[in-house]
C-alpha cells in the first residue's frame, strides 16, 4: 500500500478555473479520455477541498483532463515513484531506459530501496529529468556523498573530484569553486583550533562542520 500522493488541493482548483472548467466537465473528461468511471464531481470538489487524495492514476487522469503535467498537481517528490508519477512515465519505460527488467524496477519502487549501480542511476536520472540531489537521495548516496566530501575538505579537494563528480553525474568543472570554497572553510576553521584564541569552540565548529557536510554541499553549489 503506498502512502498518499503529495497533492496539490489549491493547484487542482486553480488550474481547473484557469482552462474554465467545472467540476463536472474534469469528471467527465476522466470518465470520458481515461475509463475511470467512478469519477464525479464530488471526486474533483473534494480532492480540490482536501478532503480526499487521488491516487496514481486518477492524478494522471486529472492532469490530463485539466490539460497539465502531473507535477503541476503535486507538492514536492519525495519518492522514486513519485518522481515519476511526476513526470507522467510509465514504469516499463523507465525499466526499459535504465536496462533493468520492469520486475527489478517495480520492487525498487516498492521497497523504497534503489539497487543499481552508478550507470543505471545516471540513467534513472536522465529519464526522470531528476536534478543531482534528488537523485542521490533517490538513490541512497548521501552516505558516500559525505565521505568523499569529508575526504574533500580534510586533504586535497582535487584528488576527489573525480569521484564526487561521478557519484553525482555532473561534470568536474561544475564542482571546482564548491570543492575549493569548502575546503578553505574547514581548513580555517581547523587553523583556529591551533590558536590560542579558538580552542575547543573552534575544533567543535570543524566537527559539527563535517557533521553538516552535506548540506553545505548543497547548499553552495545550488546558490553558485
Amino acid at each position: 500500500m503506498h502512502p498518499p500522493l503529495p497533492f496539490s488541493a489549491r493547484a487542482a482548483r486553480i488550474l481547473r478555473e484557469k482552462v474554465g472548467m467545472a467540476p463536472g466537465h474534469v469528471a467527465y473528461g476522466m470518465r470520458a479520455s481515461y475509463g475511470l468511471t467512478h469519477v464525479t464531481p464530488d471526486h474533483i470538489t473534494a480532492w480540490e477541498r482536501g478532503l480526499a487524495v487521488p491516487d496514481a492514476h486518477e492524478l494522471t487522469a486529472l492532469a490530463g483532463a485539466l490539460w497539465c503535467a502531473p507535477r503541476d498537481l503535486m507538492g514536492a517528490p519525495r519518492t522514486l515513484r513519485e518522481h515519476r508519477i511526476a513526470r507522467g512515465v510509465a514504469p516499463e519505460d523507465v525499466a526499459r531506459a535504465t536496462g533493468l527488467t520492469l520486475n527489478a524496477y517495480l520492487t525498487m519502487e516498492e521497497t523504497g530501496r534503489w539497487v543499481g549501480g552508478r550507470r543505471e542511476s545516471a540513467l534513472l536520472g536522465t529519464v526522470l529529468g531528476l536534478p543531482p540531489r534528488a537523485l542521490l537521495s533517490i538513490t541512497g548516496g548521501e552516505r558516500e556523498l559525505a565521505r568523499l566530501l569529508t575526504e574533500a575538505v580534510s586533504t586535497r579537494w582535487q584528488a576527489h573530484i573525480r569521484e564526487i563528480a561521478d557519484l553525482l553525474s555532473l561534470e568536474r568543472r561544475d564542482l571546482k569553486s564548491t570543492l575549493r570554497v569548502m575546503h578553505d572553510e574547514y581548513q580555517t576553521l581547523m587553523a583556529a583550533t591551533l590558536s590560542r584564541a579558538g580552542g575547543a569552540a573552534s575544533g567543535e565548529n570543524g566537527r559539527r562542520y563535517l557533521d553538516e557536510i552535506v548540506h553545505h554541499f548543497w547548499t553552495r553549489f545550488e546558490n553558485r
